[in-house]
C-alpha cells in the first residue's frame, strides 16, 4: 500500500465543547498540519483524558487524521488504579456510549473532516468502549481497541458494520486468550466480520509509554498497523 505524503508542520490543538447527549461534553481536538482529513475518534483509558491521551491525539493528527478525544469523566483524571476503578465503574456504559455518539455527530459536522465515516481508537477501558460504539453506530467504519476491556456481558454485534483491529498482549491477565477467542467468535457469528485480533509478546497497557507496562516494539507494531487500517478504512 502507498501511503500518502505524511504532512509537514504541526498539528492544531485545542479544548472544545460541543453538545451531547443532551448536556455540553468536553474534549480535545487535534487537526493536522495540512488542515483536513479523515476523522477519528479517541476513546481514554480508565485514568482519564490525561497527557497521553492528548498526545496520541497530536500523534494522529500528524499522520494527517482530525481527531476527537471526548472526555467521558468530565474533567477528572486519576491518580492511582482505586481511583482510577471507582471512575470507570461510576460510568454506566450506556452513558458512555451515548456520549461517543455525541462526538461522532460533532466530529461529522466539521468542515475539516474529509470522510463519510469516522475510526474509532481506544485503549484498555477506551478499548472497550470503541467495541460498544461500533455495535450501535455505524457512522464507525474502522473499529481499533487496544486490550479493551469490556465491562460485563459483550455487546450485541448484529448491528456492527466496522472492520475490526484489536491488539492485546499475550501477558495481559485481564484478557486471556479464552477471552480474545470468546469476543472473535462472538464478532464473526453476530456480524459476519472476521476481526483481526493480534497478540504482542506484551502485558495490559503496553502501547502507553508513561507506564512501566511500556512495551516499545510492541507499540510500534501496533502504531504502524493501525495507522494502515485507518488509512485504508477511511479514505
Amino acid at each position: 500500500m502507498t501511503q500518502p505524503p505524511k504532512p509537514t508542520g504541526e498539528p492544531v490543538r485545542q479544548n472544545v465543547e460541543f453538545p451531547s447527549a443532551g448536556a455540553t461534553a468536553h474534549g480535545y481536538l487535534a487537526r493536522p498540519p495540512g488542515g483536513s482529513g479523515p476523522g477519528v475518534i479517541l476513546i481514554q483509558e480508565w485514568w482519564g483524558l490525561d497527557d497521553h491521551i492528548a498526545d496520541v491525539a497530536g500523534r494522529l493528527a500528524e499522520e494527517g487524521f482530525v481527531v476527537l478525544a471526548p472526555d467521558l469523566y468530565g474533567g477528572n483524571v486519576a491518580h492511582d488504579p482505586d481511583e482510577a476503578g471507582r471512575m470507570m465503574r461510576e460510568l454506566p456504559v450506556a452513558r458512555g456510549v451515548e456520549l461517543l455518539s455525541g462526538a461522532v455527530d460533532h466530529l461529522l459536522t466539521l468542515p475539516e473532516v474529509t470522510s463519510p465515516t469516522v475510526g474509532a481508537v481506544g485503549f484498555c477501558m477506551g478499548g472497550g468502549f470503541v467495541l460498544y460504539l461500533a455495535a450501535v453506530d455505524p457512522r464507525v467504519s474502522a473499529a481499533v481497541p487496544f486490550y479493551g476491556v469490556i465491562q460485563g456481558e459483550f455487546p450485541d454485534f448484529s448491528g456492527l458494520r466496522a472492520e475490526v483491529l484489536g491488539h492485546f498482549g499475550d501477558e495481559d491477565a485481564a484478557i486471556p486468550a479464552a477471552t480474545r477467542e470468546r469476543l472473535r467468535q462472538a464478532v464473526k457469528d453476530q456480524s459476519g466480520i472476521d476481526p483481526d485480533l493480534r497478540v504482542y509478546p506484551a502485558g495490559h497497557a503496553f502501547f502507553n509509554d508513561r507506564r512501566p507496562s511500556y512495551h516499545r516494539e510492541s507499540a510500534e507494531s501496533a502504531w504502524s498497523s493501525t495507522l494502515d487500517f485507518l488509512r485504508l478504512r477511511l479514505d
